[in-house]
């Protein structure tokens, strides 16, 4: 039996997670996707998969709509503002909103989004907060997203970022998630469990921490423990499919067949 990769589980989220993440109603997210501005792909069950890179415009989109930006506006600017990138991601651009316009910032440049007209900066203030680092008091969500980014390519930076979201609000469970499995890749899965043990004292019916707890103490050899954490997960969440696989694995492991392919069987019954 293989289960479903890590990269597979861990590389989307869903509309009712990234809607819970941002706080975005769902027709700016739909209107987005129309658009074309994001293209999430289809998962099970049809449902919607964002990308983390989807979620990091829908964080921009979160950030202009807080400056007051009309929906309508925000979403043909965000259009023409991707339709003029050519291959470069929309998420690389830095993009900040102005007397409740969509502005585009390149260095020293900066454009009107919708108009595509060159604006000239005469002042010397610091650029909006929007376009400058995160500090250290930014909100959980942005620095959750800052992680998402982050680990494609300085997992130490991306670490931080994590931490610094769950500073900024200890029941931030994507970040507790993000970051106990970037903890286990690197082996360090001792601290992953201490991590989901705190999470899981803010919010105890989280299924997915409880999830990511058993995943951990596998890695430990904890088998025991990661099959109560399993059950645990399903006890709040029972259609959690990957709970279902990874106890019919550890029961055959176990030498338990007839439980393994009782999790086997509601495995494939909710994944076909």
């Amino acid at each position: 039996m293989n289960a479903p990769s890590t990269d597979d589980r861990q590389a989307t989220l869903s509309l009712r997670k990234v809607q819970a993440l941002l706080g975005l109603p769902s027709h700016v997210v739909t209107g987005l996707i129309e658009a074309g501005v994001v293209t999430p792909t289809r998962g099970p069950r049809h449902a919607w998969r964002f990308t983390f890179q989807d979620v990091v415009l829908l964080r921009t989109a979160h950030r202009l709509r807080t400056a007051q930006v009309p929906s309508r506006k925000l979403l043909r600017a965000l259009a023409r503002v991707k339709g003029g990138l050519g291959p470069l991601p929309l998420s690389g651009v830095r993009l900040t909103a102005i007397d409740r316009q969509v502005v585009v910032r390149d260095g020293p440049l900066q454009w009107e989004a919708e108009s595509g007209q060159l604006l000239m900066d005469f002042h010397t203030a610091p650029a909006p907060a929007d376009v400058q680092p995160l500090d250290h008091d930014a909100p959980a969500i942005d620095w959750f997203a800052e992680g998402v980014v982050l680990e494609a390519r300085d997992l130490v930076a991306a670490e931080r970022a994590y931490r610094h979201a769950l500073e900024a609000d200890p029941e931030h469970a994507p970040a507790a998630l993000n970051l106990s499995a970037l903890l286990c890749e690197q082996g360090r899965c001792d601290d992953a469990i201490q991590l989901l043990g705190e999470a899981l004292r803010h919010r105890p019916d989280d299924a997915n921490l409880h999830f990511n707890l058993g995943i951990a103490l596998e890695d430990q050899r904890r088998n025991d423990e990661a099959i109560a954490a399993y059950e645990h997960a399903l006890a709040l969440q029972p259609d959690l499919a990957d709970a279902h696989f990874n106890l019919a694995r550890l029961h055959e492991r176990a030498g338990r067949p007839h439980r393994a392919l009782r999790h086997l069987h509601e495995y494939r019954r909710l994944e076909h």
